[in-house]
């Protein structure tokens, strides 16, 4: 399947969570099964040129794309969680949110020193997740350069802050507007 097919099967919901937001569902895609795997077939791609030793996503959905990408590759995947959800001793950052702050944890001793680790997840908005979860993970050792998406926002700028942290950013497909 094309870009171009992958990005018919993401469902738009106006006025959710807001009116005036066009919300970009991922759950139309991850259901139809030929769609889904093309998504990691490419993402994989990318993650290849980049010369990815480990996957991290983050809670919730980068779990479904990173998990993926990282078995399509013979990768390890780095789960970068809510806080509480580790049974180990844990290192975390936390970030600000538009209404608060939040914090990911990560166990350090699944990053490895110098490990080239690429960020995957569904979407890329205003980035503070992403950014948070670079932060964290290159505080445990790794080298963080490259993040692949499924979706960028590119008017909410995160994809652009991602880039001025000296991370690359490659993403399937793009939804301007909100």
């Amino acid at each position: 399947m094309t870009v171009d097919d992958l990005k018919a099967l993401v469902r738009t919901v106006p006025d959710f969570p807001a009116p005036g937001i066009q919300f970009r569902d991922i759950t139309t895609l991850i259901a139809h099964g030929a769609g889904l795997s093309a998504a990691i077939g490419h993402m994989a791609d990318h993650v290849r040129r980049a010369g990815a030793e480990a996957i991290a996503g983050m809670e919730a959905r980068g779990f479904i794309f990173g998990a993926a990408v990282a078995v399509h590759e013979g990768l390890g995947f780095i789960p970068v969680r809510k806080p509480g959800k580790l049974p180990v001793p844990t290192i975390g950052v936390d970030y600000a949110l538009e209404y608060g702050t939040d914090r990911l944890e990560i166990d350090p001793t699944a990053v490895g020193q110098g490990e080239r680790i690429v960020i995957v997840d569904d979407l890329i908005a205003t980035g503070g997740t992403a950014l948070a979860a670079i932060e964290l993970l290159r505080s445990a050792g790794a080298v963080v350069d490259r993040a692949v998406f499924a979706i960028d926002l590119p008017d909410l700028g995160g994809a652009e802050r991602l880039r001025r942290a000296g991370v690359e950013v490659d993403a399937l497909m793009a939804f301007e507007g909100d």
